[in-house]
């Protein structure tokens, strides 16, 4: 399987001919894949400089690699930062795999008032495990952009990123589809919007009247009530798909 390697201190002056190293995790990561000197690597720094490499030497906690072809991606629109409620049993995780996965940009861990699950004093804990979540989630699906996690917010921490851009906040009782929402000068493609999911019980609508203040809309995604783990990625997935940027398999980059 296609695999890309993250390298944060990739060098981005790199060219064709020169030769690189890969330490620790990600060394050890080619490793346990199996690989051989001579077969094809990607690496990337999680901010859309990639390197097409061959893999010359590997160690225990050590690759070298040639390069072959690198070029910086530019990072995808529209740019969707996806605010998560907190949910019990790893769903927020799952929601944060699998959104990650189809294009997320950001992600922004809420403590609702119905969410179950509460991190308190454990809140840096749980947005590294939702950082490295999503950095995985990242390299198996070959993105050359690594969403950010932001800090824990409050929910009148997230009713001021409205200040962003569009915000819509998904509500299974809704009034407004997503296409209709989209269609209605909301269209992200010149910019980014805010996506907000609620936990297990639903959001509380005194939360629903903080959105609503700073111009937040609330929109459904069809008959089904889903649950929160799937709720942001149907969404993402719509919104792409929407906004034309499913059209293209491939990603336009500047080579050097």
């Amino acid at each position: 399987m296609a695999w890309l390697y993250l390298a944060e201190d990739l060098d981005e002056a790199l060219r064709v001919g020169d030769v690189t190293e890969v330490r620790g995790g990600e060394a050890k990561h080619m490793g346990v894949a199996r690989m051989r000197v001579g077969e094809r690597v990607q690496l990337g720094n999680g901010r859309g400089y990639v390197v097409d490499g061959e893999l010359l030497a590997l160690e225990r906690d050590r690759a070298v690699v040639s390069v072959l072809g690198a070029r910086r991606l530019p990072e995808p629109e529209p740019r969707v930062t996806v605010v998560q409620a907190l949910a019990k049993g790893g769903r927020d995780d799952l929601a944060v795999q699998v959104a990650t996965e189809l294009g997320a940009s950001a992600f922004v861990p809420w403590q609702a008032k119905r969410s179950v699950s509460r991190w308190d004093q454990k809140a840096d804990k749980g947005r590294e495990r939702w950082a490295s979540v999503a950095r995985e989630a990242s390299k198996q699906s070959l993105s050359p952009w690594v969403p950010e996690v932001a800090q824990l917010h409050s929910t009148a921490q997230v009713a001021r990123l409205a200040a962003n851009g569009p915000m819509l906040v998904l509500d299974p009782v809704g009034d407004t589809s997503l296409r209709e929402a989209l269609g209605a000068g909301l269209a992200p493609n010149h910019g980014g919007l805010t996506l907000v999911v609620g936990p297990e019980g639903g959001i509380d609508g005194s939360e629903f009247a903080q959105f609503e203040a700073v111009g937040a809309r609330r929109v459904h995604l069809g008959a089904s009530v889903l649950r929160t783990s799937s709720a942001a990625p149907a969404a993402i997935a719509a919104i792409l798909a929407l906004s034309g940027s499913w059209d293209s398999r491939f990603r336009d980059g500047a080579e050097s």
